[in-house]
């Protein structure tokens, strides 16, 4: 029988109400984390020396679903997958300057956004695309795109739905993806060299029976554990390397969206509750974000590099 250990959050650690918080990207030079809110279309960056007053929110003219540092820029400027494609976001202004588009066509353009992503070792940033629900309903026509240094524009994986997180084992031979409404997160073969994946299979599959409740974002210890959000459920959860449930975070709100390590920290965003009338005590807390101490570090964040 697997020992499953288990940590309880009671509070907010950045009391907020986004609509969608997002994408927490932990900067270890600064000691900062900034994270989005898609829906409202923001950029949050706080820092962690001083705490939850330090917050600071920047207004962007789209969405932004995903963000990375570029290797080799001052730190004013970050890449983001966007609504509309690849921009470079000024972290203090919000200006924003599209650099690769996910669609020539206007309206299929329109349509789509980017909901998550990951840059890999080489400097590849991935980044997952999705019906945007303000225009549609999800449907299976995503597709997670692959910009490479070159500017050379990939389709990596076809026919998603809500694409989640992105992330790669420690020894570069594995790529972990998520697509919330199978449930499921998969692992590829990976090469490392090309960028190319292949042998898609199981690695893990969310079977509780909660209304709606999906794996959505995750990040990976340095254990080769990954700890996934289930949105919907109000947990963090813990799987070993060999897909095994063997920890679990509850957390006093039932949106949570998406976990990232700073230091032995996790910190956790949420969106606001979806039914707030039959879960009043998930509303009161949700578009939160969280942070709890895990006792393991994560793997680290690479660049993009242009």
């Amino acid at each position: 029988m697997v020992d499953i250990k288990r940590w309880t959050v009671t509070e907010p650690y950045i009391p907020l109400d986004c609509g969608l918080g997002e994408a927490p990207f932990y900067e270890e030079e600064s000691h900062h984390l900034r994270f989005v809110d898609i829906v409202k279309k923001k950029l949050h960056v706080v820092d962690l020396n001083r705490g939850p007053s330090s917050l600071i929110t920047v207004d962007l003219q789209d969405s932004v679903g995903i963000t990375a540092d570029v290797e080799g820029t001052e730190d004013e400027e970050i890449i983001v997958g966007a609504k509309y494609g690849y921009a470079l976001v000024n972290r203090q202004t919000g200006a924003m300057k599209y650099l690769k588009r996910f669609a020539d066509d206007p309206e299929q353009g329109k349509r789509m956004r980017a909901n998550d992503g990951a840059v890999d070792t080489s400097g590849r940033f991935w980044v997952g695309t999705m019906n945007d629900p303000t225009i549609t309903d999800p449907t299976d026509v995503g597709v997670v795109f692959r910009l490479d240094p070159d500017m050379t524009l990939h389709r990596m994986i076809e026919k998603v739905t809500i694409p989640n997180s992105i992330g790669w084992s420690a020894d570069d031979t594995t790529m972990f993806f998520t697509d919330s409404p199978t449930k499921t997160i998969s692992k590829f073969d990976y090469d490392a060299v090309t960028g190319n994946i292949s042998n898609r299979q199981l690695y893990f599959k969310y079977d509780g029976d909660e209304d709606g409740a999906a794996p959505d974002g995750f990040a990976i210890d340095v254990e080769g554990c990954l700890w996934t959000a289930v949105y919907g459920t109000g947990k963090v959860l813990r799987v070993s390397p060999d897909g095994r449930l063997i920890g679990e975070i509850r957390l006093p709100t039932r949106c949570v969206t998406c976990p990232r390590f700073a230091g032995e920290d996790l910190i956790i965003t949420s969106a606001a509750e979806e039914d707030p009338e039959a879960h009043p005590e998930s509303a009161q807390h949700g578009g939160s974000v969280f942070k709890v101490n895990v006792g393991v570090r994560g793997m680290p964040i690479r660049k993009w590099k242009s």
